[in-house]
């Protein structure tokens, strides 16, 4: 006889089988752990900017800072979203009067010139933000364990 098939002995009713198959749930959840694995580094992934390498320890955060990046070709990116430098000083005056622009960094590839970081720099501080910090690398270890020397 087959499992809850067949009419049950005695009072002609079918017998169910109330057992749930867990195996469709575990290959479905598997399949979703290795699609999230593999895209989960592509969407941490920034914007691709060569910094220049210093020994500075990094600077304590005291909440989410506003991300300003300058790009190899000059170009001004404010978070995810690029902007040109005149409006650079009025969106940053704006989100300084809302209380978003308690600290802002600033992230500049190191082959711009550093005529453009200076415009950036001088755009943030007439928005009347003061806390302005230079993202670079740490410098990279020989195999010693020692920086390396340029």
């Amino acid at each position: 006889m087959g499992m809850g098939t067949g009419p049950a002995p005695g009072n002609g009713r079918r017998n169910y089988l109330s057992e749930i198959n867990v195996t469709p749930l575990v290959d479905v959840m598997l399949v979703l752990l290795i699609i999230f694995m593999v895209t989960a580094p592509m969407m941490t992934k920034g914007l691709d900017v060569k910094l220049p390498e210093t020994s500075a320890k990094p600077i304590p955060q005291k909440k989410e800072p506003i991300i300003i990046t300058v790009r190899a070709d000059g170009a001004v990116i404010l978070g995810k979203a690029p902007v040109d430098h005149e409006s650079l000083k009025t969106i940053l005056a704006g989100m300084k009067g809302k209380g978003e622009a308690e600290q802002v960094l600033l992230r500049a590839d190191k082959e711009v010139p550093y005529g453009v970081v200076a415009e950036v720099i001088g755009a943030t501080r007439e928005a009347g933000i003061k806390d302005l910090g230079l993202v670079t690398e740490p410098p990279e270890d020989d195999a010693r364990g020692k920086p390396k020397q340029k």
